[in-house]
């Protein structure tokens, strides 16, 4: 999902603000028509003060002079037409329409520093989220992958919810994942995760060993962080056990090249989805880790659970804040019954469908962020044939390293650059 062109339908475009500047406008040539025409005693002056006022709240300082010009001008205008631009009632209507106008220009510089400060922070905002959260290809080996991000804030553009892929020599591994919290601690827990994740995906063998490395960052990072606070001294303003029950719950799956399956390591994150001829599986572990940062307290097997992954199947992955939805009436999103009956089926398609029902579902507001990734199994390469695999290093250089078909043939695998 474009953050670019969300941002654009909540604000109106240059166009769309000089088609309104013809609203103060034409509130102008009506007040003067009808003051004109109006009975001596009747006076439609005080209403051209709401045009500069008007003005302000759209557009910038110098519209909204020109509008209060306009209409001291119109005002001076009536004075003369009907009595003299010197009477005491038009002396003190020009008077105040003058420091209204000149209080509203005021507000509108004001309102158009705030405007480029917010828009400076939505543009760094957009720029973290894409060095945190980058975005996924759409072809990676023989996986069609979609993913989307929905903030719960209407002007957040990052979250704690977090998703990555990594194409290695023997096939793709993706992460799913929500961080404890929001905020920019959050924010920072999350690209913490990730750049773990992207660094051993490509080091470690198995899954066990990638959690492992993963979680051993997060563990270091909450003690360096516990004893930099120790250290600080206490702070009024937080929770002492704030960092020590800092977690991420998260789903690590590798998905290998020359097999049908997919092998998943749950630590404590809801069960992916397996669509499969129009039906839903849950991708239940039997013996699932505790969230990334608890092993130390909590006893952990790190045993990945292999399931079938045919050309075909879609898996979904997304976070608690899909599941954790809730409808007017407190009910919960209902994911499996919507995913089993999306009219498409496609990873794209069928994300769009979800994030457009899932809004419905909820009254267009979310409670928590929520991030949904669709990877689709296509029909396999032809094997012993030379071929070209993205892959990514920890560093983000390009690489080439050579790797094996299955008929002994040598392939390139590289970095996009």
């Amino acid at each position: 999902m474009d953050l670019r062109s969300l941002a654009a339908s909540r604000h109106p475009s240059p166009r769309g603000r000089n088609a309104l500047l013809a609203v103060p406008i034409a509130l102008i040539v009506v007040v003067t028509v009808g003051d004109v025409l109006s009975p001596p005693d009747v006076h439609l002056g005080p209403f051209l003060a709401a045009a500069p006022a008007l003005t302000a709240s759209f557009r910038g300082p110098r519209a909204t002079a020109l509008v209060g010009l306009i209409a001291v001008l119109a005002q001076a205008t009536v004075a003369a037409s009907r009595t003299t631009v010197s009477d005491l009632n038009h002396t003190l209507q020009l008077v105040a329409l003058v420091l209204i106008s000149a209080f509203v220009t005021g507000f509108a510089h004001l309102r158009e520093v705030r405007e480029r400060e917010l828009t400076q922070l939505r543009t760094v905002a957009e720029a973290a989220q894409r060095v945190v959260l980058r975005p996924l290809r759409d072809q990676v080996g023989p996986l069609r992958l979609a993913s989307v991000y929905l903030a719960a804030e209407a002007e957040a553009e990052i979250g704690g919810d977090l998703y990555a892929c990594a194409r290695t020599a023997h096939g793709t591994r993706l992460i799913i994942g929500d961080v404890r919290g929001k905020g920019l601690e959050a924010v920072g827990d999350a690209a913490l995760v990730l750049g773990a994740f992207r660094a051993a995906a490509h080091q470690e063998t198995d899954l066990p060993g990638l959690v492992a490395y993963v979680e051993g960052t997060v563990s270091a990072d909450r003690e360096d962080a516990i004893t930099a606070d120790r250290d600080a001294g206490p702070d009024p303003g937080d929770d002492p056990g704030e960092r020590v029950e800092a977690f991420t719950t998260a789903a690590v799956i590798d998905v290998p090249d020359e097999e049908r399956v997919l092998r998943i390591l749950n630590c404590g994150h809801p069960p992916p989805l397996l669509l499969r001829a129009g039906r839903v599986q849950q991708l239940e572990v039997a013996d699932p880790a505790p969230p990334l940062g608890l092993t130390e307290f909590v006893p952990a097997t790190l045993d990945p659970q292999t399931f079938a992954f045919e050309p075909g199947d879609l898996l979904l992955l997304y976070t608690d804040g899909v599941v954790e939805a809730r409808d007017a009436h407190g009910r919960f999103y209902p994911l499996a019954e919507r995913v089993a009956a999306a009219p498409g089926h496609a990873p794209r398609a069928l994300l769009d469908h979800l994030c457009a029902d899932l809004l419905a579902h909820v009254g267009g507001r979310l409670g928590d962020d929520a991030a949904l990734v669709a990877v689709e199994r296509v029909a396999e390469e032809p094997s012993g044939a030379s071929r070209a695999v993205l892959a990514e290093e920890p560093s983000g250089a390009p690489r080439a390293v050579l790797a094996e078909e299955p008929s002994g043939a040598p392939r390139a695998v590289r970095d996009r650059p």
